[in-house]
């Protein structure tokens, strides 16, 4: 059973202060730099649909967790600052899972110098439920939206696609998995690097991280800039295996960036950013479809088949 509430509290503070954080008041009070603007960003995970205890150790839950938020200041070029955790906790649940839940969540956080500033804690009648609010900054002017694609940029990917899909078939299947075998998948790093990259160097036209998968968070790009896109399937980075090529496109948790350059700005972009490779996979069109080309050299629709919640499956 979890402590009691203001023991649990004080535990979490006790924890969190080596980070600096300034727990305790009601609301939290934020400087930000000077010309900067706030980003703000929110994310569950549910027990049941984001992770399962009897698969995920709890320190890569608490990862997972604070992940999915960084990677969306990632999405934007911008540098992560605090966080806010809002945990709801069944009253079987063991203490000790808590604070491994939170010695994952706070080593990533060490990792990219984010406070956790505060958050709540609740008694939960089932499962875990865990909302992760990541507030960061970017200079005035230079957060790069989803909105700015245009007809004739060049679509890249970073990294490798498919791989937590992969990983969670194999845990579906009944498997049990070494974390380290799949570290993408049970510990995802998220393109923070990358993209402030990008954005330093005034190179992303259009940017979003591929949670949901690449089809179906390409679809939401090419929605915001009114453009439409094709998709070489033979250069995809995926695994290799008979549906790698599925995976790719579809699997989502994979928390790499899916961005547009200009032509013009293409020979500044490196191979590698951050250690990370970048791969050019497509192209933005004028017709607002989206397009995958095949090996053959035709091409036929891609369709967004990536994760949807309330989706009729």
């Amino acid at each position: 059973m979890p402590l009691p509430e203001r023991q649990l509290i004080n535990r979490i503070r006790r924890t969190a202060d080596k980070l600096g954080a300034a727990i305790g008041d009601d609301c939290a009070v934020l400087d930000l730099p000077r010309g900067h603007k706030l980003l703000l960003t929110t994310d569950f995970s549910l027990e049941g649909i984001h992770f399962r205890r009897e698969w995920h150790p709890a320190d890569s839950v608490g990862h997972r967790c604070l992940a999915r938020g960084l990677s969306d200041i990632a999405a934007m070029g911008g540098i992560p600052r605090w966080a806010f955790l809002s945990l709801a906790l069944p009253g079987a649940l063991p203490q000790r899972w808590v604070d491994n839940f939170m010695s994952g969540l706070l080593k990533l956080a060490r990792q990219y110098n984010v406070e956790l500033a505060g958050g709540d804690t609740a008694q939960s009648p089932h499962g875990v439920l865990a909302d992760i609010v990541v507030a960061g900054s970017v200079a005035r002017g230079g957060a790069v939206m989803r909105s700015g694609a245009k007809p004739g940029d060049f679509l890249y990917v970073t990294g490798q696609l498919g791989v937590s899909v992969v990983a969670l078939q194999e845990l579906r299947a009944g498997k049990k998995l070494k974390p380290s075998r799949y570290p993408q998948h049970f510990y995802p790093d998220p393109r923070i690097a990358v993209g402030q990259f990008l954005r330093e160097h005034q190179l992303a036209s259009a940017m979003i991280d591929t949670s949901d998968g690449l089809s179906t968070d390409l679809k939401h790009v090419c929605d915001e800039s009114g453009v439409g896109a094709v998709v070489d399937q033979i250069v995809l980075p995926a695994l290799p295996s008979d549906e790698s090529f599925r995976h790719a496109l579809h699997g989502g948790e994979d928390y790499e960036l899916l961005f547009t350059v200009p032509p013009d700005r293409v020979r500044r972009l490196p191979e590698r950013i951050a250690g990370i490779p970048i791969t050019r996979i497509g192209g933005m069109t004028k017709d607002r479809q989206l397009k995958l080309w095949m090996p053959d050299g035709t091409t036929r629709p891609l369709k967004p088949e990536g994760w949807q919640h309330f989706a009729q499956r």
